[in-house]
């Protein structure tokens, strides 16, 4: 296997490089290799060893590991957030590449319109307890963002608009070809303008006069105590930038609460099970359960006479109602009711006392020999 290229040759670039010096390098080599330009049989080979090299020094966190450790994740430490680069249904650097190459394009016939920014889907898993109580989540993601150095406008100071030539303004070109069934006539977005109708005279180095360009960026969600699986936050312009100033699209992130190895949940209810033992379900007893919230003790009261499977429900201990603060749902605890494997002497004599008083039948009473042995037996095991 082939020995990686250190990460700054790549990208051409010195070690001590700023952010905005490593995306100049990073946009002005993927401009070059990326397979939608290049003739190069290796292209897509070459942009993707670029898009690795600035996935890693564009973040912080994966640059400091890798000038230190030689690996981006570090010695066998996480990043420290949540990385979506790769769940965008499949649109990864790549994806956001070809739709940068592909610019704008016109929505209806007639004259061109500025294209709006596409909605951006992701999901993200939060554990129950950050669902109970509301967390923020800081994802990292790539998309096309609004340029920095044009803010936007896709032109460079002082540039003005002016009607693409090759349109004529119409952001369409049209194309007549010969067929069998005579001439064939299609028309499709113009590839000098993007259908946008104008083109710039001296557009913008950075984003080649669209107004945005591809970046890794990281962003924090608040996402909402009492939060369920399903539920949409919408970040409003977080999405796919528009052409040449457009509004941008959202970021749509679908959250999904993972399974919680201890409760069960139903709507806002809580449901959980918590061992009582036999005797203190015969007489009642209180016992205390760990609640979702951190710290959080609750305390149970077993009534006298409680059976196996019997459900105790204590009120505003279950999930907090969204958009309802200090209000929550039920916790409901199943009592499990515990009888003993294993009894000492003195403790089956009061356990066949009671059983006569019960009217029960009862396992014949063992002989002073037979406990001899169970106790043999047990020192055995």
């Amino acid at each position: 296997m082939a020995e990686k290229r250190d990460y700054y040759e790549v990208l051409g670039v010195e070690r001590d490089a700023d952010q905005r010096t490593i995306k100049r390098a990073f946009l002005k080599k993927a401009r070059e290799v990326h397979p939608d330009v290049s003739d190069d049989p290796d292209a897509e080979a070459k942009f993707k060893e670029v898009n690795e090299a600035y996935s890693v020094l564009s973040d912080e966190q994966k640059r400091a590991n890798y000038d230190r450790f030689g690996s981006a994740d570090g010695p066998g430490m996480g990043s420290g957030y949540v990385d979506f680069s790769d769940i965008f249904g499949g649109m990864g650097m790549d994806d956001i590449f070809s739709s940068f190459f592909g610019g704008g394009s016109s929505r209806g016939g007639g004259t061109a319109r500025r294209t709006h920014g596409r909605d951006m889907a992701i999901t993200l898993t939060v554990t129950l307890e950050e669902a109970a109580r509301g967390c923020t989540k800081t994802i990292s993601y790539d998309r096309l963002a609004t340029c920095e150095d044009c803010h936007g406008t896709g032109g460079a100071d002082g540039a003005k608009e002016k009607q693409c030539p090759r349109c004529h303004g119409t952001g369409f070109v049209t194309t007549v070809q010969r067929s069998i069934f005579g001439q064939v006539q299609s028309s499709s977005p113009c590839p000098e303008c993007h259908g946008d109708g104008t083109v710039i005279d001296r557009p913008c180095d950075m984003c080649d006069g669209q107004g945005r360009m591809p970046t890794h960026e990281k962003i924090d969600i608040e996402v909402p105590a009492g939060i369920a699986s399903g539920r949409q936050l919408r970040v409003r312009g977080y999405g796919e930038a528009g052409f040449r100033g457009a509004p941008s699209g959202d970021l749509i992130v679908s959250v999904q609460v993972a399974e919680h190895d201890r409760f069960q949940r139903s709507g806002d209810d809580l449901f959980c099970t918590v061992d009582v033992p036999m005797a203190s379900a015969a007489l009642g007893c209180t016992v205390e359960v760990t609640g979702i919230l951190d710290d959080e003790r609750v305390k149970v009261e077993i009534p006298a006479g409680t059976q196996f499977g019997d459900a105790i429900t204590v009120d505003g201990y279950g999930m907090p109602y969204s958009g309802a603060p200090g209000t929550r749902g039920r916790l409901i605890v199943r009592a499990a009711v515990r009888v003993p494997e294993k009894l000492t002497g003195p403790q089956r004599e009061a356990l066949e006392r009671f059983a006569e008083a019960m009217g029960e039948t009862t396992a014949p009473r063992k002989t002073v020999g037979d406990r001899i042995r169970d106790a043999i037996d047990d020192i055995l095991e």
